[in-house]
């Protein structure tokens, strides 16, 4: 049902995306050389350790001579959430019953300050770099096992990458960009068990493969898949509002 219900979401995407790009090309053929100033919007999708997509406000020319644009936007990328079996084990028990499933999603906020540059032969493209906040969230299910349970993490984070804009009308552009998130590792919470980097732990488990240790961060950190280094490959369109 879960691989379902990511199917639809999918088939909505690439519907809305699909929807844009037809818009846009009733613009085509009217471009000029108008530099576009104000407010921008722009939608966004691609790889970020998995399938991504992304929504932008960017605000251009702020102020005669001043070098950076700025930008915020919001992300969704879904995602492989980590080991099942570990994830049940460092978690909530040391049962093996049951047929995992396991979905997983991170939210990513961003903040960009954005340099014009020339890149690869392209002048209108953009050196980003800024600020990262990320709230991740992985859910595992054991059918036939009565489990059913998240483990999620917010962190802090910052990113820096580029970008290249093709014109196809005076307020609407093809966009380019690729870079890389890292983000600082933080707490990992699921049902009445946490685990922080300090290991001040709390209701920690019992590995029962390794007489009977208490599990430690390094451990859960090691099951579970919240971001860290995260690379991203993205197309869209960018609107002149």
């Amino acid at each position: 049902m879960q691989e379902n219900l990511r199917l639809m979401n999918k088939r909505r995407i690439y519907t809305l995306i699909a929807g844009i790009i037809i818009l846009s090309t009733l613009g085509i053929g009217q471009t000029t050389q108008k530099k576009t100033t104000g407010l921008h919007a722009s939608i966004m999708t691609g790889y970020s350790v998995g399938y991504s997509i992304q929504t932008n406000l960017i605000l251009k020319d702020i102020a005669d001579e001043f070098p950076f644009d700025f930008r915020i936007g919001i992300g969704c990328t879904l995602l492989n959430p980590g080991i099942a079996l570990d994830a049940r084990r460092i978690f909530i028990n040391n049962a093996t019953n049951g047929v995992p499933e396991k979905a997983g999603f991170a939210f990513d906020y961003r903040l960009d300050f954005l340099l014009q540059k020339s890149i690869f032969g392209v002048n209108n493209s953009y050196l980003q770099f800024g600020p990262r906040y990320s709230s991740f969230k992985g859910n595992f299910k054991f059918i036939g096992g009565n489990e059913d349970f998240d483990v999620v993490s917010k962190q802090w984070g910052l990113g820096t990458g580029f970008e290249n804009h093709f014109r196809v009308s005076e307020r609407i552009e093809i966009v380019f960009s690729a870079g890389l998130d890292f983000y600082f590792p933080n707490t990992l919470k699921g049902h009445d068990t946490s685990y922080s980097p300090d290991n001040d732990n709390i209701n920690p488990r019992d590995d029962n493969q390794n007489g009977d240790v208490e599990f430690v961060y390094k451990d859960a950190d090691k099951a579970i898949n919240q971001p860290k280094f995260v690379p991203r490959a993205m197309i869209g369109l960018s609107f002149a509002l």
